[in-house]
């Protein structure tokens, strides 16, 4: 659990581990006070190898100081470049991953691959601003069944490890509240439980971030995946 501040926006971050060994989630923060960014990330490792652990958890970090800087698709890229090259390792770990790059008085820029989410809070309406990498989503985009698609939702299409200057999507969310979260979070909840936990707490990032991973539950087999959420705050 982290809170950080820069100036008018708020930051908050929370995780829980899953039913697996490790937490292969990653999140981080950052804020370069020369331009008065804030970066924030959420990168879902691939696996769930100490291997893959590791590498999200310097993606996160690479993401965001890179990203304050250079821009959200440097940042992805750069935290790609680790993947390029996994050495001698006996896991190849990969990730997908979502990064925000906040400004006082700006809309957010969200750049994203894979599955992670952002989504945006205007005090009224939950609108989700990214599109799944996902087999399934692409399915539904062809205008494939609502059940045929959800068969291949765990297919990611894209990942930190074939990111490319197209495969990694941008958007810009106008609203106050940006949240980011790993499936773990938006896979497990319905969207009315999501909407219903940003209705009660849109004031206070930390309660919201925290609630969001207690909140996601195990499916019918038993399984929890790793849950993870970023929540950014502008204050007007």
């Amino acid at each position: 659990m982290t809170t950080t501040c820069a100036r008018v926006i708020t930051v908050a971050r929370a995780t829980r581990k899953g039913t697996r060994e490790h937490n292969a989630d990653a999140a981080a923060v950052h804020v370069y006070p020369v331009a008065d960014v804030t970066a924030a990330a959420v990168v879902d490792g691939i696996g769930n190898d100490p291997e893959v652990v590791a590498a999200a958890r310097i993606a996160a970090e690479v993401a965001v100081r890179v990203g304050a800087r250079k821009g959200g698709l440097a940042g992805l890229l750069a935290a790609a470049e680790l993947y390029a090259d996994p050495g001698a390792d006996p896991v190849e770990p990969d990730a997908v991953a979502v990064l925000a790059l906040a400004e006082p008085g700006q809309e957010t820029r969200v750049h994203w691959i894979g599955d992670c989410r952002a989504w945006g809070f205007d005090g009224r309406r939950l609108r989700q601003y990214t599109i799944d990498h996902t087999m399934g989503e692409h399915l539904r985009q062809k205008g494939a069944s609502l059940a045929e698609a959800a068969l291949h939702d765990n297919w990611v299409r894209t990942s930190l490890g074939t990111a490319t200057v197209g495969t990694v999507n941008f958007t810009e969310v106008p609203d106050p509240l940006v949240i980011l979260t790993s499936d773990g979070v938006h896979d497990a909840l319905d969207r009315d439980v999501l909407d219903g936990l940003i209705h009660a707490h849109p004031d206070s990032p930390q309660a919201l971030a925290d609630a969001l991973v207690r909140a996601a539950q195990a499916d019918t087999s038993g399984y929890r995946d790793d849950a993870t959420a970023v929540v950014l705050l502008h204050h007007t």
